[in-house]
C-alpha cells in the first residue's frame, strides 16, 4: 500500500467532513465550508492519482465506479457551492447544506469499499 495515497485520502476525509459537516451544523454555507470542500476535492483527487500509479490504474468494480461518480460529484459540489456564494441568495445559501449531506454520503462509499471487501473475502 502506498502510504503517502492513504495519509492524502485520509486528508481528503477530514477536510471534506469538516467543510459538509460545519455547514449542516451552521445551518448556511459559509466561504470557509466552500474551502475545506475545496481541500477534500484536491485531495482526494491527488490520493486517487498516487493510488491509480501505485496499483495500475482504475479498478472497473464498484471502488472504481463509485470513486470517480464521488470525485465528479465533489468536483460539481465545489463548483457550485462557490457559485451560491457569489449570489448571495439567502434560500440558496441555507438549504445547501442538503446537497452536501449527500454527496459526502456518496464519496463514502469509495472510501470504505476496499476495507469491507477485504473483510468480506477474509470470511470466506
Amino acid at each position: 500500500m502506498n502510504s503517502t495515497a492513504v495519509i492524502v485520502i485520509n486528508l481528503a476525509l477530514i477536510f471534506y467532513s469538516i467543510g459538509v459537516w460545519s455547514e449542516r451544523i451552521q445551518g448556511r454555507l459559509k466561504a470557509w465550508h466552500t474551502v475545506f470542500f475545496w481541500f477534500g476535492l484536491v485531495c482526494d483527487t491527488w490520493g486517487t492519482g498516487l493510488m491509480f500509479d501505485f496499483v495500475g490504474g482504475m479498478s472497473y468494480d464498484v471502488h472504481g465506479f463509485s470513486g470517480v461518480l464521488a470525485i465528479v460529484l465533489m468536483f460539481v459540489h465545489a463548483i457550485w457551492a462557490t457559485f451560491v456564494l457569489a449570489q448571495k441568495n439567502e434560500k440558496m445559501i441555507s438549504n445547501f447544506h442538503r446537497f452536501s449531506i449527500a454527496v459526502w454520503f456518496i464519496w463514502l462509499i469509495p472510501y470504505f469499499s476496499p476495507m469491507v471487501f477485504r473483510m468480506l473475502e477474509a470470511a470466506k
